[in-house]
Formats: structure tokens, sequence, C-alpha cells
């Protein structure tokens, strides 16, 4: 079993590294369907693993220069605290509604993968409709980004989904820029939103850690090479995945 969470860690390191996309929408569904892990536990072990291969992604897209670090600045502004908030959430969970804190946290993950489906649409429609614009230079707008920030620090406090793709969605919409450097931005930001709320679900006891491990044996090459191929490889063909995958496992999630 070891083997095959590692090669999942790879493979989400990998889509991680090269879209900013796809860490918390595959590896929770995968820890949850795949390994039988607790929706809850399965949250914060994403979260902490997350944060620590964001890391090395971050590493590689400083060294590539493809990091805006004044909105990084603005989303941590609102996240950081939204993380947190999101993570008292869980905990307040659990201790109000023991038996039945797993089927609420599984429905939640299902609305919010629903959700992040609808913005992935707005968002290739965005792209479609700025695909025959001249670059212009763009500035970010303080108050949406902080306002973004926040919000999704809070699903991801809650989820550990949206730290790559509802910030990379919305980014699109609210500051469309080069695409690897939305994707490395992101990358950074989620390094401090992933970790303070990795820490939060470790502090309530909401971690696996040999599973953690287990992970970042794959997703550390993973998110190396993925983020190398991110200036190279067309990004279409890989978010239509994920975007079949979100679809299924949200309903999976809702109705099962």
């Amino acid at each position: 079993m070891d083997l095959e969470v590692s090669l999942g860690g790879f493979v989400v390191g990998l889509l991680i590294g090269l879209t900013g996309m796809g860490g918390g929408l595959v590896m929770t569904p995968m820890m949850i369907f795949l390994f039988g892990v607790s929706p809850t536990v399965a949250v914060g072990t994403d979260l902490l693993y997350a944060s620590i291969t964001k890391m090395f992604g971050a590493w590689q897209h400083w060294r590539q220069k493809t990091v805006d670090w004044t909105v990084v600045k603005l989303l941590s502004i609102g996240s950081v605290p939204g993380a947190l908030l999101g993570s008292l959430t869980i905990l307040f969970l659990q201790h109000h509604f023991v038996d039945s804190v797993e089927g609420v946290v599984g429905r939640m993950l299902g609305f919010t993968y629903l959700l992040v489906a609808v913005v992935m649409v707005l968002r290739m429609f965005k792209t479609s409709q700025q695909a025959d614009k001249s670059a212009e230079p763009i500035k970010p707008h303080p108050r949406k980004m902080i306002t973004l920030g926040l919000f999704g620090g809070f699903i991801v406090g809650l989820t550990s989904v949206g730290s790559g793709t509802l910030f990379m969605a919305f980014l699109l919409l609210i500051y469309p820029v080069a695409a690897s450097r939305l994707v490395g931005t992101d990358i950074v930001q989620a390094v401090m939103v992933t970790g303070v709320a990795g820490l939060a679900h470790f502090a309530i006891g909401n971690v696996n850690l040999p599973l953690v491990g287990s992970l970042l044996i794959g997703s550390i090459p993973g998110i190396l090479i993925g983020s190398r191929m991110s200036l190279k490889v067309p990004e279409l063909a890989v978010r239509t995945c994920l975007f079949l995958m979100i679809c299924l496992s949200g309903f999976k999630m809702l109705f099962s």
C-alpha cells in the first residue's frame, strides 16, 4: 500500500507543479475511496502533505521568476486567518456532531467539488474571451485579493480543497496574467495557507503522519518535474481530465 500511496503522491505532485491545481481535488478523494481514510483525517493529512510538497514547487517557481510577490502578500492577509477559521469549524463539528461529522464533511467536500467545477467552466470561458486580446500591464486589486484570500482560506481549512483550484480559477477572472506566473504565485501562497490549516488539523488529531511520509516520497519529485513542465505543456487536456474527475467525485460525495 505504501508504494501505491507514493505513486498517488507522485501523480498529484505532478499535477500541482504543472497546473497549480489538483492537490486536494485528487488526493482527498483518493485517500477516502482508495485507501479507506475517514474524511476528517483525509482533510488534515492532505493539508499537511500539500504544504510540504508545495514548498519544493515554490522554490522551483522562484528560480524561474514566475511568482508575483505582491499578489502573494495580499492573498495571504486573508487566507491565513481564513484557513484557521475553517480548521476551527471542523473542530466545532467534531465536538458537537460526533456521530455525523464524517457525513457532514463528506457532503461539504462534494458541494465544494461541484462549486469548483462551475468556477473552472467560468475560467475556461474567460480564457477563451481573452485569447485574442493583447497583453496589457495589470495591477492587482488589494480588496479583491484579500477577500479572495479570506474566502479561499476558509474553504481550504474546512475541506482541504481550493488552495490551488479555487484560487487559480478566481485569479484568472480578476488578475489574468501569464499562466505560468499564476501557477507560481498560487503555489507560493498555498504553502502558507495549507501549512497553517495543516498544523491546526494536526493539533486536533486529524493527521496521519505515516501516510504523509509515504505521499511525500512521490510528491516531491512529482512537483519538481511538473513545475519545470509548466512553461511548456498545454493545460487544456489536463484541466479537462480534472474537470471530469471533480464532477464525478462531487456527485459521489453528495449522493453516496
